[in-house]
């Protein structure tokens, strides 16, 4: 065999299924090829004293602002500096939603996005087509998207439109299923949020301050449970993203024990905050949807990951300026949800959740990994560390503590929400097909790098 081009030494490798022995890896041409001992290559790592992880799937983020009044604040990351700041905290691949343009299909919609991407992506990159309506050429284009190595569509229960063409989305949700792709579901009831706002505006109550109320439990766990029963109906495999509270939660576990294919991922903000946030002078900088909830919901996502009823830890990132978050226009009537956490999701789970022991090291690359790649039609080439697949490693330094500023995040969002945190535990060296593209606290990977993988049907995780 010809010389590796990298070997990693000393580092102690986890996997979904455990730890290895400390071992070297051998890379070459972009893919893991030996795993071994001795191991010689024109570049050596040495790893010692630290854990090498398979690369991060962060399967929901947003790098692409939907067109809309070009007088208003967008999002400030592009694929560019968004996927920047994956890698700065460990995650090597990336699932963007696609919105569609008006009249546009999805397949229309990734075809252009794809373009955009191409030249911007570090990271490497998968779309997901968002259904904004579930018309005759939106179900037509359905059963061609596998063939464009998509295996995933995105449907918003909580837009108004749901409610009134629910048939057409129950049908695209069937035949996602039949044509081995897996439907994303924002699981939050339209009807209830209106009722519930407008009884807060009828008291003078504006404020984002009473966001949670806005947006109560209630609308997710409704708006589960129905997905849960269109998944049932369907037979077609469902992925509740962003799920935020206990009460929804249970609705997947029950399903769960049914035997439905029902996967859970749930966001950052949900694990760590809770709706008090919102009564702070700066509350609007926290608003999300769903809403931050109690402390007994944080109790039972922890749960959920230890005992496997949640799948995936994903950031929805979105990434706003903080002017534009307290906008004081930025009222009930007029959201700007969302919060930039790409660099800190990897750090946050193993310092809050392994270091605590609320999860496993098995467990945490199963969440942030494994269980992402089977999903998303990515694994055995990316989410695990095995010969032939994809050389996306982390060389991460479970003893590195930092104190989260602004100042060394790498998204052009200009604020943390853990401003100020204390956490253990970060990438030193990140790794995508082999190639060192994060080290010593700086991105080294070239614009236009990253690659838009194609993807298979979606894996059922056993």
């Amino acid at each position: 065999m010809a010389e590796l081009d990298l070997v990693i030494k000393n580092g102690q490798v986890y996997t979904a299924e455990g730890a290895i022995r400390r071992v070297d890896i051998g890379i070459n041409d972009e893919r893991i090829v030996q795993i071994g001992e001795h191991l010689k290559a024109a570049m050596v790592l040495d790893a010692q004293g630290k854990y090498v992880l398979p690369g991060a799937i962060d399967a929901h983020v947003h790098l692409s602002y939907p067109r809309g009044d070009e007088d208003e604040p967008g999002w400030v990351d592009d694929f560019a500096s968004g996927t920047a700041a994956a890698l700065a905290g460990g995650i090597t691949t990336l699932g963007n939603m696609t919105f569609p343009l008006p009249d546009e299909t999805p397949l229309e919609a990734i075809r252009r996005e794809q373009e955009q991407a191409r030249d911007q992506t570090i990271t490497d990159l998968f779309l997901h087509p968002v259904l904004h309506d579930a018309g005759p050429k939106t179900l037509a284009d359905i059963p061609r998207l596998l063939e464009e190595g998509c295996n995933s569509i995105k449907i918003f229960m909580v837009m108004s439109d749901f409610d009134s063409s629910q048939t057409g989305y129950r049908e695209a949700i069937r035949i996602a299923g039949e044509n081995g792709l897996i439907s994303l579901m924002h699981c939050e009831d339209h009807a209830l949020i209106n009722r519930a706002t407008d009884d807060l505006l009828g008291q003078g109550k504006l404020s984002l301050r009473y966001f949670a109320e806005s947006r109560p439990v209630e609308s997710e766990a409704i708006a589960t449970q129905l997905a849960v029963n269109i998944g049932e109906e369907t037979g077609a495999p469902l992925y509740i993203v962003h799920l935020s509270s206990a009460r929804a939660l249970q609705v997947c576990k029950e399903a769960q024990a049914r035997n439905e294919s029902v996967y859970v991922e749930t966001r950052p903000l949900y694990l760590y905050l809770t709706q008090e946030r919102f009564q702070e002078p700066d509350g609007a900088k926290y608003v999300g949807q769903p809403p931050l909830r109690e402390q007994e919901d944080i109790r039972a996502l922890w749960a959920g990951m230890k005992d496997e009823t949640i799948h995936t830890l994903c950031t929805d990132h979105a990434p706003w300026s903080l002017a534009a978050k307290l906008d004081p226009r930025h009222t009930l009537e007029n959201l700007r949800p969302g919060v930039a956490n790409l660099q800190t999701m990897l750090p946050m789970l193993f310092s809050e959740g392994v270091l605590k022991r609320k999860i496993s090291m098995e467990q945490f690359v199963k969440i942030t990994s494994t269980n992402a790649a089977k999903l998303f039609g990515l694994y055995p080439r990316k989410g695990v560390i095995a010969l032939g697949s994809d050389a996306d490693l982390v060389i991460f330094d479970p003893d590195r503590t930092r104190i989260i500023e602004t100042s060394f995040l790498k998204s052009k969002s200009d604020y943390s929400v853990y401003d100020g945190w204390s956490v253990t535990g970060w990438p030193a060296v990140t790794i995508r097909r082999g190639e060192i593209v994060f080290r010593n606290d700086q991105v080294i990977g070239k614009r236009g790098s990253g690659k838009l993988v194609r993807r298979i049907a979606t894996m059922d995780l056993g």
